[in-house]
């Protein structure tokens, strides 16, 4: 029976080493980039978003060490950049939270935290989470998964910000590569209750919810064979390996220039242009 306070996915967090040079190159991406948020001192981390509808995606780094970004250090230091963790949409974080607890699972938090938010119009406002994480050790393919109450979406959700030069409009699918699919797409299952779905390729997708993105889990021999004119250089055996976006193809192609790599009717930015992130962009 799927969680109630938990839907589909709600955006996925590339972790960075150097924050302000990822949103420079994200820029030349074609993405609109949001201005820079800072998180709170006890956080020690800051931010970039990419807005899309209903989804959207952070270029996440750590500013100063603390204690609760010791997780994301450790991944930085251990794997490089990538997709360090994704998010669910949470209707009520705070029954999520204990939605997952009485199904075995120790919640860490709901947390409440908020970041500076300059508008558009030039005042000053924020945005306002509440949180929980699904304990750290439970990671389906070596991320890991918790979900984002926003109370404030106006802040976050801003149209000036959802419109790119290269046509993204959403997500649909986060790709994990990892040595055993079924195992790791079963354990994603588990923890938000959702069926899985064999490809035609012997991937297994674990549908998020709702209308939102699905998880794809693949062998790296899998995801070179779906984007065979991609080198797949930098990209873990285990973890996230890369974001598939609905877009206009042409305006993709138009924005992303000499980076953009055509492969089974996308044009793909390989990981080592895009932070260790794979963009697949296809047609909407």
């Amino acid at each position: 029976m799927a969680l109630k306070n938990v839907i589909g996915l709600d955006h996925a967090v590339v972790m960075v080493k150097d924050l302000d040079k990822a949103a420079e190159n994200w820029k030349r991406l074609g993405f609109t980039i949001s201005p820079r948020g800072t998180h709170s001192a006890h956080m020690g981390s800051g931010n970039y978003t990419i807005m899309l509808d209903p989804d959207y995606m952070e270029l996440l780094g750590v500013l100063t060490p603390t204690e609760h970004n010791a997780p994301a250090r450790a991944f930085l230091e251990k794997r490089g950049e990538g997709i360090e963790r994704i998010a669910f949409t949470a209707v009520d974080s705070a029954a999520g939270a204990e939605e997952i607890r009485a199904r075995g699972y120790v919640p860490i938090g709901p947390t409440d935290f908020e970041r500076p938010v300059m508008m558009p119009d030039g005042t000053l406002s924020a945005a306002k989470f509440r949180t929980f994480q699904w304990p750290t050790a439970e990671a389906p393919g070596g991320v890991r998964i918790f979900a984002c109450q926003h109370k404030t979406r106006e802040t976050v959700w801003i149209p000036e910000l959802m419109k790119h030069a290269n046509g993204a409009k959403r997500l649909k699918q986060a790709l994990i590569v990892t040595p055993d699919p079924a195992k790791d797409a079963a354990h994603l299952s588990r923890l938000i209750d959702r069926d899985v779905r064999a490809e035609p390729d012997g991937a297994i997708a674990v549908p998020s919810g709702g209308d939102r993105a699905d998880f794809v889990f693949l062998t790296r021999d899998q995801l070179g064979k779906r984007y065979p004119e991609v080198s797949l250089a930098g990209l873990p055996e285990r973890g996230g390996a890369g974001l598939v976006i609905s877009t206009d193809v042409a305006a993709a192609e138009k924005a992303l220039g000499s980076t953009g790599v055509h492969s089974s009717g996308a044009i793909c930015v390989p990981p080592a242009a895009g932070n260790g992130t794979l963009l697949a962009f296809v047609k909407a």
